[in-house]
């Protein structure tokens, strides 16, 4: 057949195949559009399918690689897991503390002293109630069975004193026969026996850990009142509480103010709303076992929403995802570029194979999706694990709440799905470039660099940083949500010049000594993978910065505004005027004990004419006062208290001798120290009892002492003024310069000789400033290292050749160090300095802002306080480690070249 023959028949057989009688005997159909969908479906879903077994063998190549990569992906995951995982149960919900608190019990009847109208939630969480002036009757079994059908079992629980070997403390008691069904599972019963007679009490396991013990004597309340520990019990939902169990009124007495006391239910059926609403208008609080088990959400009774607006939550979690993501994808990226390098030769035999780039593409982007999804997969099992293990860990040491292990799947599954996106996401740029390489030129063995020309216009960079930065000068007056905004804006603006700036300061190489020469041009020359590492440092160390500058100014605002009458580091121990001066001079003589060779002085408080312990406070006149803290306004932990004593106490509070305010302390008048409080020479007092009352006021004639530190404000009022305005003076109060060791340790011991003693320290306000500051470097050394090793090993893999050149003309092996340390020094070196800048604007804006929504806005300075050391220890210290690291653990030999024929 001719060639004009076969063409003759292909076209009728086209024609024919077009026709419906050619479609209905089966021919083929041409440019049929489902079948053309068909096709490239199963194409693309083949191509996915060679990807992944691609990255799957390459994966499984490169183990170093590959683990870092995962790393760096599923440690975000697993962190955020953990957290939510643990946060979900350690939160308690009323439906998961039915068994501790009802037991087995229909009902939980919570009574009060008065017979008001009672207004509660499901839950019976929050209760409220009108009280009336006094007390009504208490509360009888029989006048219950009026109201509820069943079987009542009375129970009480509130806190209570016992003496332990290190002296007297606080726990939870709470009385009930645990011997009864309807209490099963209020307790768990660990060792021993329940009490079964009211001389027994049953102890949590943190009192066992601090000397209580079955078989032994536990003394219970002031009065010692022995008691014989008989068994070891948990709270299920409070495993690390100190709590003493027992019958009732064994060791509270009987109980009927309202404090978690009443009685349990046992009815013939459910406790409905209705019974709910006659016992609330009876005067009863009411749990009701069948309501909490039909509350929404697991028992979660419906209370009102904190204040906050939806919309805000959700960009406040927008701005999460978007730092989470472009930290993660700036740090994983050079790990992904390493891969790149590393498989450059094997993309390139597939090219020349016939792969197109977009096939080249997906193939990279599979190892983003391959090493992703198994981070992610592996991070949400281990932090679902953590999270669980940080609960049970954490409850007993640290006194949590804790439930059964919950773990919220949505949100979980959510954050394993943001540790894919960031793989993939992450795998994008080596993946365009991937495309984009000269098979040609990666067969013949030649290096790839970047293109030329594409860092050389940086005008979105610049509007970002434009932006940015008005955002966060603009918002600092009204939102520190749009700071944060404007901040990340700023961020991205940065990340986007960072081609620019490495391409800017690779033009100055030329000038620097050879090592630093060589790393700044290869760094200039590979400008993607030194703008991913170099985007990494820069955020974290713009985080670090941002939020170091807030917490030291916070700090430092905080010493600023502190104002004491005593002196930095004095410890003072007061107790009641009610202490009889028998338990004082035994206190006297304890304390003395337990501080050896530390001098006290005493000192006095002031009783009224009816009895009554009184506090001394200045009154406030704020027209006469130096600032807006200098006139000590009254304060709950007993501070703005002006203390009463004699010379012995001026001397101690001055720090030194001063003979004219000794002298006017002894002619009755009061010792102002500094001159917020005096004016036209007097010093005008308020004297309120800690009972309540009528105030008294007082004016006393003043002098004006120079304070010993500029935090020092307030005045010594001599015993003597006090009893001339008919008061009485009795000495209750001791002042050391000693810091102890523990406080709470001092504290049970003094409260063995008398009851309500209370101690405390004078410290600086920026005490914690140091710890914090610490804690955040920490954090960002990790994050910078990590990116900073990760973009330096490809460094060294892509100079490899000329390293190995640079041996071979007889370099010495610290001539390779020193080029991989300046490698790290570079990358780490420039993202620090730009994070500097960066976070110097965020941070300003949030002080800014602080200030401008602070309590007493233009009353005191702002102080902005610059951590020196710690801004140069992440500008400099960071990037000297780092490269002291990657030149110590570089290899020195040089490698072994492959023959090419």
């Amino acid at each position: 057949m001719s060639a004009e023959e076969e063409r003759a028949a292909s076209a009728e057989e086209k024609r024919v195949a077009s026709t419906p009688e050619g479609r209905a005997a089966g021919a083929p159909e041409a440019g049929v559009p489902h079948l053309n969908a068909f096709t490239a479906f199963t194409g693309r879903w083949a191509v996915l399918r060679a990807a992944l077994r691609i990255s799957r063998r390459d994966a499984w190549r490169a183990k170093g690689r590959t683990a870092l990569i995962m790393v760096m992906i599923g440690l975000p995951v697993l962190v955020i897991t953990a957290l939510i995982t643990g946060r979900a149960t350690t939160d308690v919900t009323p439906y998961e503390q039915l068994d501790s608190t009802l037991g087995s019990a229909d009902a939980r009847l919570i009574t009060f002293p008065t017979r008001g109208r009672v207004r509660q939630d499901v839950a019976a969480r929050s209760i409220g109630q009108h009280k009336a002036s006094r007390p009504d009757r208490q509360w009888t079994p029989a006048e219950l069975g009026t109201l509820l059908d069943g079987r009542l079992l009375r129970y009480q629980q509130k806190t209570g004193e016992v003496r332990l070997p290190d002296g007297y403390d606080w726990v939870d008691v709470l009385e009930v026969d645990l011997r009864d069904p309807m209490t099963r599972g209020m307790r768990e019963l660990v060792e021993g026996r329940f009490p079964a007679a009211p001389g027994e009490v049953a102890v949590s396991p943190a009192l066992t850990g601090r000397g209580a013990r079955i078989g032994g004597t536990l003394p219970v309340t002031r009065d010692n009142r022995p008691m014989r520990v008989v068994g070891v019990v948990q709270n299920p939902n409070r495993p690390g509480s100190a709590e003493l169990t027992a019958l009732p009124e064994a060791v509270l007495g009987h109980q009927n103010d309202g404090d978690n006391s009443g009685w349990l239910a046992d009815t013939p059926g459910s406790v409905r709303r209705a019974d709910v609403r006659r016992l609330n208008q009876a005067g009863l609080a009411v749990q009701s076992r069948a309501l909490i088990e039909r509350l929404p959400d697991d028992g979660e009774s419906p209370v009102p929403a904190m204040s906050g607006s939806p919309t805000r939550g959700a960009v406040s979690l927008g701005v999460a995802i978007v730092l989470v993501v472009m930290e993660t994808v700036l740090l994983a990226g050079p790990a992904f570029a390493v891969g790149l390098r590393r498989r450059r030769r094997e993309l390139a035999v597939l090219a020349a194979q016939g792969a197109s780039g977009r096939q080249l593409k997906a193939v990279v982007l599979a190892d983003g999706l391959v090493l992703g999804g198994a981070a992610a997969l592996m991070g949400m099992v281990l932090g679902i694990g953590a999270g669980a293990l940080i609960a049970s860990v954490g409850a007993p040491l640290l006194n949590w709440t804790h439930g059964p292990l919950d773990v919220p799947w949505p949100e979980v599954l959510a954050v394993a799905a943001l540790g894919v996106v960031s793989g993939v996401t992450a795998a994008l740029v080596p993946a365009v470039q991937a495309s984009r390489q000269s098979p040609a030129q990666v067969l013949a063995g030649r290096a790839a660099v970047d293109p030329p020309g594409r860092a050389a216009r940086p005008l979105l960079g610049l509007v970002l940083v434009v932006l940015g930065t008005g955002g966060c000068f603009a918002a600092a007056r009204h939102d520190d949500l749009a700071v944060v905004i404007s901040a990340v804006v700023l961020a991205l603006g940065l990340i986007v010049l960072m081609p620019w700036l490495v391409r800017s300061t690779g033009r100055l190489a030329g000038r620097l000594p050879l090592p630093l020469r060589l790393s700044v041009r290869d760094a200039a020359r590979h400008r993607v993978r030194t703008s991913s590492a170099a985007g990494a440092v820069m955020g974290a160390t713009m985080a670090a910065v941002v939020l170091g500058l807030v917490a030291a100014s916070a700090f430092a605002q905080r010493e600023a505004e502190r104002t004491s009458v005593e002196p930095l580091g004095t410890l003072t121990i007061r107790t009641w005027a009610s202490t009889t001066d028998g338990q004082w001079s035994r206190l006297r003589v304890e304390a003395e004990r337990l501080l050896p060779g530390v001098p006290l002085v005493p000192g006095a408080v002031a009783v009224n004419a009816e009895g009554k312990e009184v506090r001394l406070q200045g009154d406030r006149h704020p027209l006469h006062c130096a600032g807006p803290t200098k006139c000590l306004p009254p304060r709950w932990d007993g501070g703005g208290i002006l203390p009463v004593g004699d010379e012995r106490l001026l001397t101690f509070l001055l720090e030194r001798h001063d003979p004219r305010a000794e002298a006017a302390l002894a002619r009755g008048s009061a010792v102002v120290i500094g001159s917020g409080m005096a004016h036209d020479g007097v010093v005008q007092l308020v004297a309120e009892s800690w009972e309540g009352g009528e105030d008294e006021r007082l004016t006393l004639p003043a002098v004006v002492a120079k304070a010993a530190e500029p935090a020092q404000t307030g005045a010594l009022i001599p015993a003597s003024a006090l009893e001339k305005a008919g008061f009485t003076v009795v000495e209750r109060h001791l002042y050391a310069a000693h810091v102890p060791a523990d406080e709470a340790r001092l504290q049970r011991a003094l409260n063995t000789v008398a009851s309500g003693v209370n101690i405390s320290v004078e410290r600086r306000g920026d005490e914690d400033a140091l710890t914090v500051l610490l804690v955040l470097l920490g954090a960002a050394m990790v994050l910078v290292l990590g990116g900073t090793f990760a973009a330096t090993g490809l460094a060294a893999a892509d100079m490899r050749q000329d390293l190995d050149t640079m041996s071979a003309v007889g370099a010495a092996p610290r001539v390779r160090r020193l080029v991989v340390a300046a490698q790290a020094a570079y990358l780490s070196g420039l993202g620090a300095a730009v994070g500097l800048a960066g976070g110097a604007v965020g941070g300003a804006a949030l002080i800014r802002w602080n200030w401008e929504t602070g309590i007493h806005p233009g009353g005191h300075p702002q102080v902005v306080e610059i951590p020196w050391l710690f801004l140069a220890g992440l500008v400099v210290g960071l990037p000297l480690l780092a490269a002291l690291v990657a030149g110590t653990f570089t290899r020195t030999r040089p490698a072994r070249a492959r023959r090419v024929a």
